[in-house]
């Protein structure tokens, strides 16, 4: 039953079935797969192995979803969310930090070095679920999912030193001078290879590996920077997440970017929720029985506190309604307090009772989270309503709307924009062929971007269902197919238009549900035919 295969087999079934069941009902698929690892830890009984196995596999969706991450904030974004990871995820950590060490300490009488562990560690808020539900949602680039992602940016940042603290109170050799110069040093040596790596070697080497025309290859490439930097990041004391960010800021400065986040998609969204099913692995039945009033005495304060808190810091910078979103975004603990929890618990700073229950806590606080998340507004609107000329914007990156999409630049999408720009119509172009984009921005045109219209994430992050028209150019038949069916998976009132070849192609698209199909061969037919006769009258 240990064997890696069976696992595999066992833990995907189950996943698949309760997510089927769930999905019917309208729970996200988060609560299934820890459901699933809940249900196959208590059936199975899988050895340690077994489970270390799966979360070393989980490891890389945590990498995956922080690597799409950093694709959407370039460095000069990042240098523009000063204010949200430095100030207010510094004082995030720290008064809250601070504030349940005091508890843990006073009312429930752990030792001080237990205490200040377990304190900083529920401070932290799960990377993993927030930002997948914010970016599930379009709500990355929104005033509080801006304001969440900056705090949690911080948050990465400052596991670093909660487990040094961990190493520090319970080693006999180093000195926290020591760890701390250590970890300074660790930061100029990642800042100075990612910088140069960057600015002289990245672009580059993506223009390499495209001159081959391979997507395999690509792919690989794309998976051994992800996996390199993580790897890096983790060698020289950060964490796997960290490294993976940094690494999709890099990207994000080239004209790759939209490419590798349409194709890294899948894989993401597979190993987290591997990582969810992990999570669900390590809750014990018996503490819930056990310890079940504790659990829910602790969940109820710990959650209040960490929205209060937030919202108290954010209160005299933003909207109040923004720090009430981004307070409700960040309620839960994260992933990363369970690394610490079982960290302390091996160096015997916390007893297996005070262990289980603070696991149990965590994960039912992120079982919580989406469906706070889900009806965020509505949860928002309770307490503050949604002021009427004003609206929450995106303040990072360009929000499209009334635009117009041209799929392909070819010979018909370039006489498509030149139309266009006559009328003075906003638009854009999405363009597949890394030489195509080069050449045409070489010539001084700046709405093309290198992204495959054929990937629905790409037609979503363009934002296809507010633009006012949708044309597809392409020659490749299997392209045009693909990009239609994920056009049609999209609201009906999207204004789609697209050249076919035949009449086959012609009631295919019809049935489909696209907006207005322009047979080829009939149009230049008629045109003909026009032109005969006009040549016969004169």
């Amino acid at each position: 039953m240990d064997h890696a295969m069976y696992i595999l087999i066992i833990t995907i079934a189950i996943s698949t079935v309760l997510n089927v069941i769930l999905k019917r009902f309208e729970i996200p698929t988060i609560i299934g797969y820890v459901l699933a690892g809940f249900t196959i830890s208590s059936i199975f009984h899988f050895a340690e192995e077994s489970k270390e196995f799966l979360m070393h596999l989980a490891e890389f969706g945590i990498v995956f979803l922080m690597f799409t991450i950093g694709l959407e904030f370039s460095v000069k974004h990042l240098k523009s969310m000063k204010k949200e990871v430095f100030l207010f995820g510094s004082l995030q950590v720290i008064l809250t930090g601070l504030l349940f060490t005091a508890l843990g300490y006073y009312l429930f009488g752990l030792d001080a070095r237990g205490a200040i562990v377990i304190g900083f560690a529920l401070s932290l808020s799960s990377t993993a679920i927030v930002l997948k539900i914010l970016n599930e949602n379009n709500e990355i680039h929104s005033g509080y999912g801006r304001l969440s992602l900056g705090i949690l940016l911080f948050q990465d940042l400052a596991v670093i030193p909660i487990l040094l603290m961990v190493s520090f109170f319970t080693s006999k050799t180093h000195s926290m001078s020591r760890m701390l110069l250590e970890t300074a040093g660790g930061a100029v040596i990642i800042y100075v290879v990612l910088f140069i790596l960057g600015k002289y070697f990245i672009e580059r080497f993506f223009d390499w590996i495209t001159s081959t025309n391979s997507e395999e290859i690509f792919l690989v490439a794309v998976l051994l920077g992800v996996i390199s930097a993580s790897a890096f990041a983790q060698a020289v004391g950060f964490t796997y997440s960290l490294g993976a960010f940094l690494a999709g800021m890099m990207l994000a400065e080239t004209k790759y970017r939209y490419r590798i986040e349409a194709d890294l998609i899948p894989f993401r969204d597979i190993l987290l929720g591997v990582f969810f099913v992990t999570i669900g692995m390590l809750v014990d039945w018996h503490s819930i029985v056990d310890y079940i009033h504790y659990i829910l005495a602790l969940l109820v304060v710990v959650m209040l506190i960490k929205a209060v808190v937030i919202f108290t810091v954010l209160y005299s910078f933003v909207q109040r309604r923004t720090a009430l979103k981004t307070s409700m975004a960040l309620f839960q603990i994260g992933e990363f307090a369970l690394a610490v929890f079982a960290l302390a618990r091996s160096n015997d700073l916390i007893s297996s009772e005070v262990n289980q229950i603070l696991i149990v806590t965590v994960i039912l606080s992120m079982i919580l989270t989406p469906f706070v998340l889900h009806n965020i507004k509505r949860l928002a609107d309770r307490f503050i309503s949604e002021p009427e000329t004003l609206r929450e914007r995106a303040i990072v990156g360009r929000e499209y709307e009334d635009h117009v999409i041209v799929c392909g630049y070819g010979p018909i999408g370039q006489k498509v924009v030149s139309s266009l720009k006559e009328r003075n119509i906003l638009y854009l172009i999405l363009e597949h062929d890394v030489k195509v984009v080069d050449a045409v921005i070489s010539n001084g045109e700046e709405a093309i971007f290198l992204a495959n219209a054929a990937q629905k994430r790409v037609l979503s992050h363009f934002n296809v269902e507010k633009s006012a028209a949708i044309v597809v150019t392409i020659e490749n038949e299997l392209q045009r197919r693909l990009i239609c069916e994920n056009i049609a998976s999209f609201s009906h009132h999207v204004k789609s238009i697209v050249k076919v070849n035949n009449e086959e192609e012609e009631k295919v698209y019809n049935e489909m549900g696209i907006t207005t199909v322009i047979n080829a061969r009939d149009t230049i037919a008629n045109l003909l035919s026009q032109e005969v006769i006009v040549c016969h009258l004169t």
